[in-house]
């Protein structure tokens, strides 16, 4: 069996070493080539059954970063014309957005440095909406911003002072009210959004109540698909004009 095909993530970085090596460099040897097989290899996006015993080995790092080197029409060298649509798309959707190409992959290589914070991120589960995780660039920083939504004391203590504060758990978006609603079954029921801007993630930034919103299923579905655009205000809006 074939190893899986290359991810979007797995892309991106692979791009951030292609701006950082010169084309000679793009070798199976290359210690910065080693490097970036071995993360490859960490990224919490394929299980264990399906990597291979040269699942993203150095000679297959070499060989897409040569694959960039024939799309980037900026490069004299020929490059290996072997190149998939999806490295011709992320190849272009990043040219002459190094600052922002390095930040997104950046943040992939942070999420994975702490053993703890991998784990976690392996035990998330995947997005079956494409278009969710493509709003978050993809699969890490959505599961990054999931791990960020599910820290079980913080969500606690955001439902408990609104409740204190409100006497209610209704939607900060449409205010749907799960225990008005169900009843006994619905008492305390309600997802939190983390709001913060992917702008603006880091890591091993912790997460506070400020950072929380109180939303519907249906409302926190809409806001994940277009996360980096889409505000608790914005949706608001939305629903408002909707009625009218």
């Amino acid at each position: 069996m074939k190893n899986p095909r290359w991810h979007r993530d797995e892309l991106i970085l692979t791009l951030n070493l292609y701006y950082e090596l010169d084309s000679n460099l793009f070798t199976k040897t290359n210690f910065q080539v080693i490097e970036l097989s071995e993360k490859l290899n960490k990224l919490p996006i394929y299980s264990e059954e399906e990597r291979k015993l040269n699942f993203r080995s150095p000679s297959g790092v070499a060989m897409k970063l040569s694959n960039f080197m024939a799309i980037d029409a900026d490069n004299e060298n020929q490059g290996l014309s072997s190149y998939s649509k999806l490295d011709e798309e992320t190849f272009n959707e990043f040219y002459k957005k190094g600052s922002e190409l390095k930040r997104i992959a950046n943040l992939i290589l942070d999420s994975i440095h702490e053993k703890e914070t991998l784990i976690k991120l392996y035990k998330i589960e995947d997005e079956i909406d494409s278009s969710v995780k493509e709003s978050f660039e993809g699969e890490i920083l959505y599961k990054l911003h999931k791990l960020k939504e599910r820290d079980s004391g913080l969500i606690r203590t955001k439902k408990n002072n609104v409740l204190k504060e409100k006497g209610k758990l209704e939607c900060e978006v449409c205010n749907f009210d799960f225990h008005e609603k169900y009843g006994e079954i619905g008492y305390k029921f309600i997802e939190c959004h983390h709001i913060k801007p992917l702008s603006t993630y880091e890591s091993r930034q912790k997460t506070i109540l400020e950072d929380l919103a109180i939303v519907c299923s249906n409302c926190h579905r809409m806001l994940h698909r277009n996360v980096e655009d889409m505000s608790i205000d914005k949706l608001r809006q939305i629903i408002k004009n909707k009625i009218i």
